[in-house]
């Protein structure tokens, strides 16, 4: 299971460096993309130096096993490498391809007030989880409530008034 990884006004996360791969500099990369290849489709990237973003080139990377591997732009040895060990990757919002109407991306959805068919109010979407059935959304208020992201269970989307009706009893 993962969970929606936050983001700020312009920047996405979408994944992490965890480690080294072989000698030259390349790095093994934690994808929240799904599928997770797709992080190999953003260039450049960005990792947090010293409270600012740095923005970081991507010359190669491939699906390696079950990791995603890269190399980073004049980074051709693991020396070079460990400096990035353990730092997020985040893109641009601008960069994501743009959606048909009523497509969301997940990010778009926290902090939207979660209401059920008799108008109570839940609370506010926290973040989502993958269980491989289906998609869940995690509701924060009195109580947390963990919603399947499929229909009959999920009604509408207002983005105007940032809403996200539901088929869910407040007591469950």
């Amino acid at each position: 299971m993962s969970t929606t990884p936050h983001s700020n006004d312009k920047k996405l996360l979408v994944g992490k460096i965890n480690g080294f791969f072989g000698l030259q500099g390349w790095v093994k990369v934690f994808s929240f993309t799904e599928p997770r290849s797709n992080i190999l489709n953003y260039s450049p990237w960005s990792i947090k130096v010293d409270g600012g973003f740095h923005t970081i080139d991507i010359t190669n990377g491939r699906e390696q096993s079950k990791t995603i591997v890269a190399h980073i732009e004049g980074i051709d040895s693991r020396e070079d490498s460990q400096k990035f060990i353990g730092k997020d990757v985040y893109i641009d919002k601008e960069q994501l391809p743009e959606l048909k109407e009523s497509e969301y991306y997940w990010y778009e959805l926290i902090g939207f007030d979660v209401i059920n068919k008799d108008q109570e109010k839940l609370g506010m979407v926290d973040y989502f989880v993958e269980t491989g059935a289906n998609n869940v959304l995690v509701v924060k208020g009195i109580k947390e409530h963990w919603i399947p992201y499929i229909e009959p269970f999920l009604i509408s989307i207002d983005s105007n008034n940032k809403e996200i009706l539901v088929d869910w009893d407040k007591d469950f």
